[in-house]
């Protein structure tokens, strides 16, 4: 037999419950989130014994009680974490749910998750068909319904303004430290502040508001949780995302997190599945498509390509992407994707030649793909990286190795996986030939101690 649920008797005796005047509360929180549950006094009996119950049961409990007590209960609060963590299960996060109440326990269960570094998610990894599946349901579901909610808690536009400035605040960091710098204290506030607006007491425009606010949030987590390398973790971050763009109406957005998708992919050797998904980007938003999304997702197809060694449709594709940013207007795009620049692209170029084996062109297009602002030092190091690997391709090792030495200064302020894969792409263009010059020695002398070159083992 469990140990008994002091949390839970502490709550019952603070709301002044019977056992049978919880199981009535219990079973009107469950109809108000539209189940049919069965649960008597009994049931209260066995939960304070430690009996943990299966499902939602325990959510409706922290609700149940919550109202009586007049504040908010995580599962935590009335003993029931534990188990809910052990409960989740292997697929949780990978489907794009039919109904937003769903996607909202979904996402509470991989905050959970992910918080108690359970071996769901920390060794996850990515499935394919997950991204396919995602994307047709994206392209193709029908609007939601009204997201006005009934919960505990009143929630408006203060708190979701709230959310997207904490949320701005995280994407900076991301962007500054890598991903691995802040993305706990990121799940974190995910999971204790804003799950409890989720659930409160909103309209369908508040509601409408804070999800597509909340999808902004989980397109930051997917970011750093695949650049801290827990990919598997990404891909549910993003689908999550993508299932809240969709509450949300704003299919700019959402084709924007399939763009984040095929990054992805395409990073993990998925090259044809990394085309289709910026493809489907493109197609998202049907006629309301504008010119900076547009340039952005044909450079992550173009990304693809490259990989693919298709050097006519990369070329195409970046040519497409030029064409679209140099239409843009200062009030032809959402704010959030003013980030994709001139500079974003020639990034993206010096990408896609170095790829396809052509480092002059790398160099000459990707030279200007460096900010130098010290806001987007992950950015900078990728950009430098593939200009070092691109010039000791061309044989202009003394020059390669210069710039090699400027990334790893970059990266000593980040906590990335993505860029312990840059220096260990490069390395691997390292011929045993360039050791044996004076060049590499100097370089490897001074790189052993930057701590990216250590860790590409």
């Amino acid at each position: 037999m469990a140990d008994g649920n002091d949390k839970l008797a502490a709550l019952i005796r603070e709301g002044d419950f019977s056992h049978k005047a919880l199981a009535r509360a219990v079973l009107a929180a469950a109809a108000r989130a539209g189940k049919d549950i069965t649960c008597d006094h009994t049931y209260v009996s066995r939960w304070l014994k430690g009996s943990i119950p299966r499902g939602d049961l325990p959510r409706f409990i922290a609700d149940a009680i919550g109202r009586k007590v007049g504040r908010t209960l995580t599962l935590d609060d009335i003993g029931m974490g534990a188990a809910a963590t052990a409960a989740v299960q292997a697929g949780v996060g990978l489907d794009f749910a039919d109904r937003p109440e769903d996607a909202t326990k979904t996402v509470a269960d991989l905050w959970r998750a992910d918080l108690a570094e359970s071996d769901v998610l920390v060794k996850a990894k990515p499935d394919p068909v997950a991204w396919h599946e995602t994307s047709v349901r994206f392209l193709v579901a029908p609007a939601d319904a009204s997201l006005t909610r009934s919960g505990t808690r009143a929630v408006g536009s203060a708190d979701v303004e709230m959310l997207r400035s904490t949320a701005d605040m995280f994407a900076r960091l991301d962007g500054q430290f890598g991903g691995g710098h802040a993305r706990r204290a990121l799940i974190q506030y995910l999971h204790s502040d804003v799950r409890p607006i989720l659930d409160g007491t909103y309209t369908d425009d508040v509601g409408r508001r804070l999800h597509n606010a909340v999808a902004e949030a989980l397109l930051i987590a997917g970011w750093m949780s695949y650049d801290s390398g827990l990919h598997g973790a990404a891909q549910r971050y993003l689908i999550q995302a993508l299932r809240m763009a969709q509450s949300a109406g704003d299919r700019l957005l959402g084709s924007s997190i399939l763009s984040a998708m095929s990054h992805q992919a395409t990073f993990l050797g998925n090259y044809r599945e990394g085309a289709t998904l910026a493809r489907a980007a493109s197609m998202g938003p049907a006629a309301s498509l504008t010119p900076t999304l547009a340039a952005q997702f044909r450079a992550m197809e173009a990304r693809a390509l490259a990989r693919m060694n298709d050097a006519r449709g990369c070329e195409l594709a970046l040519a497409e992407a030029e064409r679209q940013l140099s239409l843009r207007t200062a009030d032809s795009d959402p704010p959030w994707i003013a980030y994709f620049d001139e500079v974003e692209l020639a990034a993206e170029f010096g990408h896609c030649f170095r790829d396809l084996g052509r480092s002059v062109e790398a160099t000459e297009r990707g030279a200007g793909s460096i900010v130098g602002d010290g806001l987007n030092n992950r950015s900078d190091f990728f950009a430098t990286m593939v200009q070092a690997e691109s010039y000791i391709a061309q044989g202009e090792i003394s020059r390669g190795f210069d710039i090699a030495r400027e990334a790893l200064q970059l990266g000593e302020s980040l906590k990335s996986a993505r860029c312990v894969q840059y220096v260990r792409e490069f390395k691997d263009r390292i011929t045993p030939g360039m050791t044996k010059a004076a060049e590499f020695r100097d370089f490897e002398e001074q790189a052993r101690s930057f701590r990216l070159w250590q860790q590409a083992v």
